[in-house]
């Protein structure tokens, strides 16, 4: 190579921009707002105790704000923040090392390889098909319960599957976030986004149910064709995946396990499968009908995984050691949700979370009557950065918003749409969402690329719901 090649090599190099670390963008947030503490004037709503689905949650009482004196975030305070967020967001953490230990242990009795490859050759020519059906499906549980959360698991279940019918990780993170967030947003009777928002509204529970059952068709349909589109592209041309680098570990071990697989299973490894889907297939119906939360999911995933290791013939230390190396591959995103709860610390201890929604509806008051409700729309998307818990979200925003839609000439069911929507379409784009970008360390998929895929979906999306909610304004919607 001559000196001017090798010169002009090195130049590109310095030049290349590198893209910076998941934990760089949080912490570079945490700072920020921490600066913010120091800026932001504090101040606080009273809290009022309510009782939702048989637990207390504190609302805000809308007339209440009042300034208190600032309490700015230290140094220290930065750095104490992350462990304070890890602790926060302890439930969501265990049940991403329990995802991780069970298909650990699943996937090392040799189940998940033998059921891959015979879905795989079973749906070779109408793979296609394959992302609409799981969509469906995942999108109509979020509308009845709406537990996001389940993306931790549906992901590490579909990956192996999509990548062997000739699509790539991003699709399997796609088919599991943006249907979950597509059946969240336009929820039918999820208590604690609609039921909670209705209830401090004084609306009728679950009223309004056929409207919100024509923007979650909408939404789920648009989302779906999307994703498909995406992944006719990657079938037909790899190169065009947005991941296809960090596809080729993936693929590697997918093959070493292929190698290792048997070509016809044996009886242990069809025990350890179907007892492992009979006890998915469980647990999910306690999520539906028994209301299980976190602490009951962990429970069973490890239930899962220990059932179908002695089922499959391992001996205690390799369910052991299966378990270790499943912790091991969800760790940076079991860490990602810790430091991620670390911007709502400081913003919590700073005392300016009241105050930002406090100016956010002094703001809305003056946007012309007609564009009130996209007005609010925007409002709640941008708190949805701050506070990315949808009953969290409800009981801060929804007391302010209700009576501010009155005033304003909205009506409350409108108010509620725009809560969803704002509070349901940013939650796979902020990375300040841990589930979120625990899917996505799951899926091994940075966050830029997520973005670079996500970002003209969101925007579609964005436009359908301005248009729903100008439309049910119109329409004078109750």
């Amino acid at each position: 190579m001559s000196n001017a090649n090798a010169e002009e090599t090195t130049r590109n190099r310095k030049l290349r921009f590198v893209e910076p670390h998941i934990f760089a963008i949080l912490f570079f947030f945490i700072v920020l707002m921490a600066l913010c503490t120091r800026v932001i004037p504090a101040g606080v709503y009273k809290r009022i105790p309510i009782e939702v689905e048989g637990a207390a949650r504190m609302m805000v009482d809308p007339t209440s704000y009042h300034r208190v004196e600032r309490t700015p975030v230290s140094l220290l305070g930065v750095f104490m923040s992350i462990p304070q967020g890890f602790a926060e967001a302890a439930a969501v953490i265990a049940v991403t090392f329990c995802v991780g230990g069970a298909f650990g242990v699943v996937k090392r009795t040799g189940a998940i390889s033998i059921g891959v490859a015979a879905l795989a050759r079973r749906m070779s020519r109408r793979g296609i098909m394959v992302i609409p059906v799981l969509m469906v499906a995942f999108a109509a549980i979020a509308a009845f319960i709406g537990t996001q959360e389940l993306s931790l698991i549906y992901v590490p279940i579909i990956l192996p599957l999509m990548l062997a019918l000739g699509f790539d990780s991003m699709t399997a993170a796609a088919t599991a976030l943006c249907a979950t967030t597509a059946g969240f947003t336009g929820a039918i009777t999820n208590p604690f986004t609609v039921g909670l928002a209705q209830k401090i509204s004084d609306v009728p529970l679950y009223s309004g149910a056929g409207y919100r059952f024509v923007v979650l068709v909408v939404l789920t349909s648009v989302t779906i064709l999307y994703v498909m589109r995406y992944a006719s592209r990657v079938r037909r041309d790899p190169s065009k995946s947005l991941v296809r680098e960090t596809d080729v570990r993936w693929r590697e071990e997918f093959a070493e396990e292929d190698e290792a697989a048997h070509t016809r299973a044996t009886t242990r490894e069809i025990l350890a499968g179907v007892s492992a889907v009979l006890m998915f297939a469980w647990m999910i119906w306690g999520v539906l009908a028994w209301k299980w939360e976190m602490v009951h999911m962990g429970g069973m995933l490890l239930a899962i995984g220990l059932v179908s290791g002695l089922l499959g013939g391992l001996n205690p230390n390799a369910i052991c050691r299966a378990f270790e190396e499943g912790f091991g591959e969800v760790l940076l995103g079991a860490m990602i949700m810790g430091v991620a709860r670390g911007v709502a610390v400081v913003m919590t201890q700073g005392q300016i979370i009241d105050t930002v929604i406090f100016y956010m509806a002094r703001m809305i008051q003056h946007i012309p009557p007609a564009v009130n409700a996209v007005g609010m729309f925007v409002a709640q998307s941008g708190f949805n950065f701050l506070v990315s818990s949808g009953s969290g979200q409800a009981v801060i925003t929804m007391p302010i918003m209700a009576p501010l839609a009155d005033l304003v000439g909205v009506t409350r069911q409108v108010s509620i749409l725009a809560f969803q929507l704002g509070d349901g379409l940013s939650n796979i784009i902020f990375p300040t969402s841990g589930y979120f970008m625990a899917v996505l360390a799951l899926a091994r998929i940075p966050w830029d690329r997520w973005l670079r895929f996500m970002l003209p979906l969101f925007l579609i999306e964005s436009l359908l719901g301005s248009v729903f909610l100008v439309i049910a304004q119109l329409v004078g919607w109750q």
